[in-house]
């Protein structure tokens, strides 16, 4: 397989037969030099594949981290100083922010590196580099392994590998698998674990348009946060030390205030979540009718309980912000994506190209054996899991993540174990990590709250699933009752220990095996959790078939289609992707500029509701026309652009790159005519949304006045 698609690569005929766009495609960056680079320095990029991807020089994939756990950060000094999303710094900023020091609705900007904040448990990761070794796995694999089999195999091979490249080092190294586990690449990876909260604008600028403009366009956010990446003296990987130092980056971008014009070239790198282009109908079926129902039933069910809560109290407000923002996020794009694949009629196109795949198979008794049977065993295995998945996915939704009291109450397993195994010392230790975990949990928590979430969620898990398919702990609800679900959570909520912070630490003095196992909080969350590892059970075969033949499947479309390359479906991996700015036309009669300016800012201001609020002082700035360097050459102080770079969530953050390899925007967001891009990518619709980057350097100097951030940049006038 690896031979065969180095061959496409080498022929370079995607550049010539016109299969698809070249904004399309979410590529790896070992490959860039035989898949890309012509294409892109056609299209006006001024910089050598050396220049982008380099193991042994500096090059922009230096510059560009991991930043938390599912977001992407870009260096712009070599004083370790870090851009990223405001929305991808929003949970510790969060986290930090208090009634009394609210950095969230204030902002905060560091006046000096001893003005900078400590984020607990918040990392930066920089990629080092990447190494194809198919060739090494695909030596130890044989065609009569079974599924399992041949997973156990790939997964001692891949950490037999990791392990002899990391030896004794600090470095962090994978294997993963790509292009449906077709190919496999080492990834070595350094982690930094002590980063730090430099500054961010106040929500007003940095959220501006909230859950209301989410995804849509035209937009006027300042969605940016910064953050500083530490080392110890010698430049290595540290946990948090007053001695530790700005790590200096083995390269940083320069910001470019030169601006942008349509049709000018566009590039990002970051590191896309996941996107599932090769999905046959069945799989997109499943995805919109379980998967993305099963988040935007319960979650806008919660969210509206969490946002009644919110708007009665700002401690409320403050503690559900973060956890609103996550949830509201991939709910309204849930209900986007299934918008975009129904008017796209993506079910459609797939099906007629599984019929070109099975006619292509029967071609020969060669292609029979070999893929005759992928697309009948993957729609038997979509309709055995269907009615498991969707109980699997309620159950995450309603119960482990959608009821917080019983999510938090599986935190004292390890405590219960300790207490039936009678261990004094381990009760003792288990305790004290329950107490250490409850003080964060409940800092963010407000238990009236849950209590009414728990009684709507597990209302609607009784409505949607069968009753086979109930917990165990269903059978103490009084169903037939209108008030049943609602006498439950309350009962739960009086008795358990988990629902107040000194019941719990005065259960944590003295804990009892007895009175943990009659706790309804505990029992309940363990009901749930016995019913999740049971229903992952009952899809196990499925899965292991869909892995096998999803795998089959994108062999045979390359093996069908010699003459296109294939990029392979995003993973968190560092992906490169490419284009260029433009307006659209998103239907009959209306079109899209390609830029926002601080007039519309002004222009969406409604005084009292707080998602279109707008700073004083930024009005001030306005109507003085005070926007110094920052203003563009018509004068006009612009906000967001778009591109048609190719980004999914993980995205968020990345840099926007010039042809001269220059920052020009943050990457965040994408738009809700194209919400399907995780599955089928709307060339004429789609659109990456950025933040321009004067905007954000207009923010930080005129109206922060934090110079000294300014000036440790390097600025291209």
């Amino acid at each position: 397989m690896r031979k065969k698609m180095t061959t496409i690569a080498v022929a370079l005929l995607f550049f010539f037969s016109g299969v698809m766009k070249a904004d399309e495609g979410m590529w790896l960056l070992p490959l860039i030099q035989k898949l890309n680079i012509e294409k892109m320095q056609s299209m006006g990029l001024q910089l050598s594949a050396e220049e982008i991807y380099s193991i042994n020089h500096s090059s922009l994939k230096d510059a560009v981290v991991i930043f938390g756990g599912g977001c992407t950060g870009e260096l712009v000094s070599d004083k370790g100083l870090i851009l990223t999303n405001h929305h991808c710094g929003y949970g510790s900023i969060q986290q930090l922010s208090s009634v009394e020091h609210n950095y969230l609705e204030d902002g905060f900007w560091a006046a000096s590196l001893e003005d900078e904040i400590p984020a607990p448990g918040l990392s930066v990761t920089f990629l080092k580099r990447m190494e194809d070794v198919t060739d090494k796995i695909e030596d130890s694999l044989s065609d009569d392994m079974s599924e399992e089999e041949r997973q156990e195999a790939i997964k001692k091979l891949s950490t037999q590998i990791a392990d002899s490249v990391k030896g004794d080092s600090h470095y962090q190294v994978m294997v993963r698998d790509f292009y449906g586990g077709n190919q496999f690449y080492l990834i070595v990876y350094e982690v930094f674990n002590d980063v730090r909260f430099v500054g961010a604008p106040p929500s007003s600028i940095g959220k501006f348009g909230h859950d209301t403009d989410n995804w849509m366009w035209p937009r006027h956010t300042g969605d940016f946060s910064i953050f500083r990446v530490y080392a110890d003296k010698d430049g290595k990987p540290a946990d948090y030390s007053p001695s530790n130092v700005p790590l200096k980056p083995e390269h940083h971008l320069p910001i470019s205030l030169k601006g942008y014009k349509k049709g000018d070239f566009a590039m990002t790198l970051g590191y896309p979540g996941n996107t599932q282009r090769y999905l046959t109908s069945w799989g997109i079926e499943e995805r919109m009718n379980i998967f993305n129902f099963s988040l935007i039933k319960p979650r806008g069910i919660k969210q509206e309980i969490w946002q009644k809560a919110m708007s009665s109290s700002e401690k409320i407000r403050l503690q559900y912000a973060s956890k609103y923002s996550r949830s509201s996020n991939y709910w309204k794009n849930s209900i986007g994506m299934n918008r975009g694949l129904k008017n796209l009629n993506v079910v459609e196109k797939k099906q007629k190209l599984e019929k070109q795949f099975q006619s292509w198979t029967n071609q020969s008794s060669q292609l029979k054996d070999k893929y005759g049977q992928v697309l009948p065993s993957l729609k038997e295995a979509y309709q055995n899991r269907a009615p498991y998945y969707l109980a699997q996915n309620f159950v995450r939704e309603c119960m482990l993540r959608g009821t917080e009291i019983l999510s938090f109450s599986l935190s004292a397993r390890d405590l219960e174990k300790a207490l039936q195994a009678n261990d004094k010392e381990k009760v003792k230790a288990a305790a004290e990590e329950l107490k250490n975990e409850a003080e964060a949990f409940y800092k963010d928590y407000h238990a009236p709250t849950d209590q009414k979430v728990m009684s709507a969620l597990l209302k609607l898990y009784f409505e949607e699933i069968d009753p086979e398919l109930y917990p165990s702990f269903y059978r103490e609800i009084a169903t037939d009752k209108e008030d049943g679900f609602k006498s439950f959570a309350s009962k739960v909520f009086q008795k358990s220990v988990f629902a107040d912070p000194k019941k719990l630490n005065a259960f944590l003095e003295n804990p009892s095996l007895k009175k943990l196992a009659k706790d309804p909080a505990y029992s309940a969350g363990k009901s749930t959790f016995e019913l999740y590892i049971k229903l992952l059970e009952q899809t196990r075969q499925s899965n292991m078939t869909i892995k096998q033949n999803h795998r089959l499947f994108i062999a045979g479309l390359q093996e069908m289609n010699p003459d296109k390359v294939y990029y392979d479906d995003a993973n968190f991996t560092m992906r490169l992707s490419y284009g260029k700015v433009g307006d659209y036309e998103p239907r009959d009669a209306v079109l899209y500029k390609h830029f926002t300016t601080l007039k519309g800012v002004m222009e969406k201001e409604q005084p009292g509701n707080y998602e279109f609020s707008v700073p004083e002082k930024l009005k001030q700035l306005y109507q003085d026309k005070d926007f110094g360097r920052y203003a563009n050459e018509d004068g006009k102080l612009y906000v967001n652009f778009t591109t048609d770079n190719d980004i999914t969530g993980g995205n968020s953050g990345s840099p926007v790159i010039n042809a001269e390899g220059h920052l020009f925007g943050l990457a965040f967001d994408g738009n809700w005519e194209a919400m399907s891009g995780d599955i089928a990518f709307e060339t004429e619709l789609q659109k990456c949304i950025n933040v321009d980057i004067r905007y954000v350097l207009f923010i930080i100097d005129k109206f922060a006045g934090a110079r000294n951030l300014i000036d440790e940049m390097t600025i291209i006038e």
